[in-house]
């Protein structure tokens, strides 16, 4: 049985974000970096969300809250961050289920690339989501 991947792109879990997940290939893109980190956190991949991190604001251990199921990402924009771009943003909603309900988080993340690969430095939540 194919799986599509978890950040919605419509590919089999294994050619989009999995190859990325097992070190095959990088992120091409802020956006593409961005979906895949959703993926880690829908497969529960700890060592890529950290290895994706980048090691200025990297936090030196991280938990995931396994009643926690992340459902669905909405990317809402991007500003810069293509395969020429050095920095990016990246503003998405991601659509989780918690303890029977429905929750959201909003956030415009920041995004470096060094040395040809992206990392995730920080995010911005916005509230009321």
């Amino acid at each position: 049985m194919t799986t599509i991947c978890p950040c919605r792109l419509g590919e089999p879990y294994d050619e989009c974000c999995g190859r990325f997940h097992r070190g095959e290939a990088v992120a091409p893109t802020a956006e593409r970096l961005m979906r895949s980190r959703f993926s880690a956190f829908a497969v529960g991949d700890v060592e890529y969300l950290l290895n994706s991190w980048h090691p200025r604001t990297r936090p030196a251990a991280l938990e995931l809250d396994p009643e926690q199921r992340w459902i669905h990402l909405e990317i809402l924009g991007t500003e810069h961050g293509s395969l020429l771009d050095e920095e990016g943003t990246v503003e998405f909603r991601a659509h989780y289920r918690q303890d029977g309900r429905r929750g959201a988080l909003h956030e415009n993340s920041r995004f470096a690339k060094e040395r040809g690969e992206w990392f995730y430095v920080d995010g911005t939540v916005s509230e009321g989501d």
